[in-house]
């Protein structure tokens, strides 16, 4: 029988001993209470979690991808934040992808079992034909999940940069990644149910990391999303307001810009920032990287 006695994350919060007892409101504020210490532990991770920024973004330079493995609400997490980067983003589907255990049908209704199996983790890595150049980032609040464990022990043998993530420390998954992130949230509110602070902690992580590559990819302009995709009429709103906003333009001019640009945001903006016709743009955003920054100071230079 697993002993899980031992891990932070499975021992019982003294402060809601007599959780059954209290008041709407005084669960609420204990919740909170606790969120707030999730916080506090990832800032404890923070040179860690900048590390693996750093690693995702050359892995996306170089052709790579980022890959989420995990199970249960992890798993989830990482599929969560996979799904939104197009979107935000720009990039391709298959840029950031996110692996659970169980599969695609797992995400929406629990396959607890399917966490167990460390050769489906390699199974499912194999799916995906990963290679050297991807990231691979395992999940698991208790840092010993063996989906997990036995898709970053293949990876590592591919030679892919991995990290692991979990909310433990000194975790076994920790031990076999190349890097490990590990915000230590302590007992849950409700014993073991580690979708609340534990959860939350990886979610804040998992923003980091690709909000951080992304934006060392030049995909942010300041801090805008430049290269956010128009799919609906809200986000053809935004795409101009985003114009509006970098140029300090009007709305006219933003629109006429995006039109040249066939709705690129990122191409519009270095079009009036430069002003140059949207061909010589693209020219100068191939030559900065897809950097609009760099663009603007490249041309200062000549």
């Amino acid at each position: 029988m697993l002993d899980l006695s031992t891990l932070t994350t499975e021992q019982r919060n003294p402060l809601t001993l007599e959780l059954d007892t209290f008041s709407a409101m005084q669960i609420a504020e204990a919740m909170n209470l606790e969120d707030s210490n999730a916080v506090k532990a990832v800032g404890h991770t923070l040179p860690q979690v900048a590390q693996a920024i750093e690693l995702a973004a050359k892995c996306l330079s170089a052709g790579g991808r980022i890959v989420y493995l995990g199970a249960g609400t992890s798993g989830r997490l990482g599929v969560l934040d996979a799904v939104e980067c197009p979107p935000t983003f720009g990039v391709d589907v298959g840029a950031v992808v996110g692996l659970i255990a169980g599969g695609k049908n797992a995400f929406v209704e629990a396959q607890e079992g399917a966490e167990d199996d460390a050769l489906q983790g390699e199974k499912d890595l194999r799916g995906i034909e990963i290679t050297e150049r991807d990231f691979i980032v395992g999940l698991t609040a208790s840092g010993r999940t063996p989906y997990v464990l036995g898709g970053l022990t293949y990876a590592r043998k591919l030679g892919c940069k991995t990290a692991a993530i979990a909310c433990v420390p000194s975790s076994a998954v920790g031990e076999i990644a190349e890097l490990a992130i590990e915000p230590v949230t302590g007992p849950e509110v409700l014993t073991g149910s580690t979708r609340l602070k534990a959860g939350t902690a990886q979610k804040l992580v998992l923003n980091m990391i690709s909000t951080g590559a992304m934006t060392l990819s030049g995909k942010v302009y300041q801090n805008l999303m430049v290269d956010v995709k128009q799919t609906n009429e809200k986000l053809h709103a935004r795409a101009r307001n985003i114009v509006v906003e970098a140029c300090d333009c009007d709305p006219e001019v933003a629109s006429a810009a995006l039109e040249e640009a066939d709705g690129s945001v990122k191409l519009a903006i270095t079009s009036i920032l430069l002003d140059l016709p949207a061909d010589q743009a693209a020219k100068a955003l191939t030559a900065s990287g897809g950097h609009i920054r760099q663009a603007l100071e490249d041309r200062k230079k000549h």
